[in-house]
């Protein structure tokens, strides 16, 4: 059982990182250039951009790990809470990015001694603070930055398109931030009571198991929650802003040593574009894809093979580095069962 575990493990692994790689060789196919490579150097500024992009890679696993301590009243310690941040960033890796790691949280704090309703309380609120953070995020953002900023990189017909689809995408998860809140806060049962009407319908009720335990869940969080102070919510809400700010900040600190004329905010805002966009790629860790969206989106900022050099930096700040710290954490998880 644990070698099946291990090989199906393996492969799900291996399929992303393949995926990643691949369109990674297939971009530089198009615009290697060795001259533009050899012009690259590791100046101070180079190397202390480097040393602000590990310090955001800190912000974004502290802020999740202080969320989940947090959440869970400070039964999670510091090290427990560590744990199942590094373990819900390793199942982000390998799965769609619809899915995503926090899926499988409840399971890790389970793990790590919180009782499984809590548990799946704790989960359900992070789902909602995360969408509530892109959900107010994005007003403030075209507040500061025009969308020809933001999506000044395409013209006609494409920028149309890019601006539709982002604007679908923050619709959906406005929508999910919205129902998270009523079905916590407001009134529990009338959203479980749509949720189990409309996954009756005959095309949708393979899945209304699934939505009778969700309905489940919705209850038990809200009864955990809804109780609490506005001084209690402090703590998880300025740890979801740290996180996600941290995590858009990788790219700042890369532009930052590489290509320090590039216009910070903007840098900023595309991230948070991007981001939003890989929130439902179909592939594992969004491999692949969040390498277009990366040349797409910083097209007009950074030239040639560079383009493709910081986008590989990015992706290892993000995404490999879990990969391996999941690598080394799931074989003890795993053989513990």
């Amino acid at each position: 059982m644990a070698t099946e575990s291990r090989s199906g493990l393996l492969l799900k692994i291996i399929i992303p990182v393949a995926i990643g790689i691949g369109v990674v060789v297939w971009l530089f196919g198009r615009e290697f250039n060795i001259d533009t490579l050899r012009a690259i150097k590791l100046t101070p500024t180079a190397a202390a951009g480097l040393a602000l992009a590990f310090v955001a890679l800190f912000g974004r696993d502290f802020g999740l790990a202080w969320r989940f301590r947090s959440l869970s009243d400070m039964r999670l310690s510091w090290k427990s809470s560590a744990k199942v941040t590094m373990l819900c960033e390793f199942t982000s890796a390998i799965t769609p990015t619809s899915v995503g790691g926090s899926a499988l949280s409840m399971v890790f704090m389970n793990r790590e001694g919180i009782k499984l309703g809590r548990a799946t309380a704790i989960t359900l609120t992070t789902l909602m603070l995360d969408e509530g953070f892109f959900l107010l995020f994005c007003p403030l953002l075209f507040l500061f930055i025009s969308p020809e900023r933001l999506f000044g990189f395409a013209q006609g017909a494409a920028a149309h398109d890019l601006q539709v689809l982002f604007w679908v995408v923050y619709g959906v998860i406005s929508l999910i931030a919205i129902v998270l809140y009523i079905g916590i806060f407001r009134s529990p049962r009338t959203i479980a009571a749509v949720l189990s009407k409309i996954f009756s319908l005959p095309i949708l009720r393979r899945w209304k198991k699934s939505i009778d335990e969700l309905n489940e869940s919705l209850m038990t969080t809200s009864a955990e929650l809804r109780g609490k102070s506005l001084r209690w919510w402090a703590a998880p809400v300025a740890a979801t802003i740290v996180s996600w700010l941290s995590r858009f900040a990788v790219v700042n600190a890369l532009m930052f040593a590489f290509i320090p004329e590039a216009d910070q905010i903007t840098v900023l805002g595309r991230q948070f574009i991007v981001w939003a966009l890989l929130t439902f790629t179909p592939t594992p860790g969004g491999s692949g894809v969040s390498e277009m969206l990366f040349k797409t989106y910083y097209a007009d900022i950074v030239f040639g093979p560079m383009l493709m050099v910081l986008a590989i930096v990015w992706r290892i700040f993000t995404y490999y580095v879990y990969l391996l710290i999941g690598i080394c954490m799931i074989p003890t998880f795993i053989k513990k069962k």
